[in-house]
């Protein structure tokens, strides 16, 4: 908040050189009051606090119900102090709530207080895991005050944002910031991320509150904060939001496409190696048979790098911007094939409750290891079942040298090599044929299957 200290501190200055000025000039100084420095001040303050007071009835105090008594008088009781406590935002007169998923947990009925002390029991509509959210909905005879979504496609950074909530059960608290960051994704709270960082305070309580900008509306749905930082929340941006209670209000659940393939972030080594820019794209280092993907004939080593027009420089990305779009439904697919840009067209499908993988073995840009430290056999049927593979052909890596460049890129025993330099090499005659065409110092590009996931990885051959 330091930097709304400085600039209140800039206009209290500007409100004491009016009044000071203005007391110089004889016979006509205006009142005080009538300064343009305190008229500025008093309007930023004006409409903070309108802001505030209109939005508060909206959010509400929710607290999971559990069942407690014996036999006929089985009763719910308010778990005190609940760890799954936090807040949540009438978003209609009828009464449908949005939440945090984790507020409510496995709850059926919520106690949900408002702000003129009333308390009604909430059903859950239904929720959604993977981008931890809940609607619910109270039955009441008169309308709810509300708040509306605003369109978090507008956000900027260094915008004014109000959070509402009930930290530690203080009800309705109001915290002042701004928008610190957008886009914000890799925090692992879940699936889909593309939150909104924020320093206006975000504390346990406050989950499933709104993040409103200064016309009222609401831009996010608070959900996270970094215990051991200050000034460090986030926010689940408001169309993803919008777009998940529409469908659990219309279905019950939520549907999204399926592309059908394994992906990976394209570092500087394996971005050299594929001759494109780092960050131009993703990846594709497997594709699921018979899924849209290799139906529209995309390939592992292809580079993915739009979506009907929309950049994918992230395997984050890529999954939210398939995940937004309906199965059934038709999009362009741009990729990089041998330095060549094409143009696919794929029709995506429902996905599947399976989890696009991505490579774990992330390379470094210099790597200064001289020995590769890997050897490799044939792939046999036992072995194949030993290491959980549903492969016929590949050479498997039997021994990774400790401390050698292989173990170090992540290599394990057990991994099988499908490609060299974008070769197949289904037995150890064709792994040795092509890396005897490999010059010392040169660079080798590898595609791994370990178990159920494939990955890239760029190794340094031995240097002269």
């Amino acid at each position: 908040m330091m930097w709304l200290r400085h600039i209140l501190m800039c206009l209290v200055c500007l409100a004491w050189l009016d009044i000071h000025s203005a007391g110089a000039v004889e016979s006509a100084a205006p009142k005080l009051g009538d300064s343009p420095g305190l008229r500025l001040l008093d309007e930023i303050q004006t409409v903070i606090t309108d802001l505030a007071e209109s939005a508060k009835p909206s959010v509400v105090n929710l607290a999971p119900l559990t069942a407690a008594g014996r036999g006929r008088e089985l009763s719910q009781e308010r778990v005190p102090n609940a760890p799954g406590s936090g807040s949540g935002v009438v978003i209609d007169p009828d009464g449908h709530i949005i939440t945090n998923n984790h507020v409510i947990g496995d709850a059926t009925e919520i106690e949900v207080r408002f702000s003129d002390k009333s308390k009604l029991i909430a059903q859950v509509v239904g929720k959604d895991l993977d981008t931890d959210l809940a609607v619910l909905k109270v039955t009441t005879d008169h309308p709810l005050p509300s708040a509306k979504f605003g369109d978090s496609s507008t956000v900027r950074v260094g915008q004014w944002v109000l959070a509402v909530g009930n930290p530690f059960g203080l009800d309705r608290t109001v915290t002042l910031g701004v928008v610190s960051g957008i886009g914000r994704e890799n925090i692992n709270l879940s699936r889909y991320e593309n939150f909104i960082q924020t320093d206006a305070s975000i504390n346990p309580g406050n989950s499933g509150g709104p993040l409103f900008n200064l016309r009222g509306e609401i831009i996010g749905i608070n959900t996270a904060i970094i215990n051991f930082a200050q000034g460090i929340g986030f926010a689940i941006p408001s169309n993803m939001a919008k777009q998940v209670m529409e469908q659990l209000l219309t279905q019950g659940r939520v549907t999204r496409g399926w592309l059908g393939v394994s992906i990976q972030s394209l570092t500087t080594e394996l971005a050299r190696k594929f001759g494109v820019k780092e960050g131009e794209g993703v990846l594709v280092n497997e594709v699921f048979e018979k899924d849209p993907a290799a139906t529209a004939g995309i390939k592992p080593g292809d580079i993915l790098t739009r979506i009907d027009g929309t950049l994918i420089d992230t395997p984050s990305r890529l999954s939210r911007v398939v995940a937004g779009l309906l199965p059934g439904a038709r999009t362009k697919v741009e990729i990089i094939r041998d330095q060549q840009r094409l143009v696919l067209d794929v029709a995506l499908i429902e996905r599947r409750d399976r989890t696009v993988t991505t490579s774990l073995p992330l390379v470094r840009p210099e790597l200064k290891e001289v020995k590769i430290g890997l050897e490799v056999q044939a792939l046999t049927p036992g072995l194949a079942d030993q290491f959980k593979l549903r492969e016929s052909r590949g050479v498997l890596i039997t021994k990774v040298d400790s401390g050698g460049l292989a173990q170090t890129e992540g290599l394990q025993e057990g991994d099988l090599i499908k490609e060299v330099n974008r070769v197949d090499v289904g037995s150890v005659e064709e792994f040795n044929g092509v890396i005897s065409k490999v010059r010392p110092g040169e660079t080798v590009l590898l595609r791994v299957l370990r178990e159920s996931r494939a990955f890239f990885v760029v190794l340094r051959s031995t240097q002269p």
